[in-house]
């Protein structure tokens, strides 16, 4: 007989539900906001992710904003103006 081992070990506290988001269902169109980090070609590959949204999602109006320096944060200017005009945004980070 074979048994499997699952090398996953017990959770050390329990896991809680993500409850943030936008109902794409409300018949008005939601603005997403798509950050990217910085990083060459951050923002080309948001511009894919953000027209695969819309072409997905007839309630989605997609917002690139690119803050320039993947070694720093975000300015608070940006964060504002993301605030401001998005009902939800996506910050891509990584390379």
């Amino acid at each position: 007989m074979i048994e499997f081992h699952s090398p996953a070990g017990q959770r050390g506290t329990p896991a809680v539900p993500y409850t943030l988001g936008i109902d794409l269902t409300a018949g008005q169109p939601q603005v997403v906001g798509l950050l990217a980090n910085g990083f060459p070609d951050s923002e080309n590959f948001l511009r894919h992710v953000g027209a695969e949204l819309e072409s997905l999602i007839d309630s989605i109006e997609v917002r690139i904003w690119n803050k320039g320096n993947a070694s720093i944060a975000a300015p608070d200017t940006m964060l504002d103006e993301i605030q401001a005009q998005c009902d939800a945004v996506i910050a891509a980070y990584g390379h």
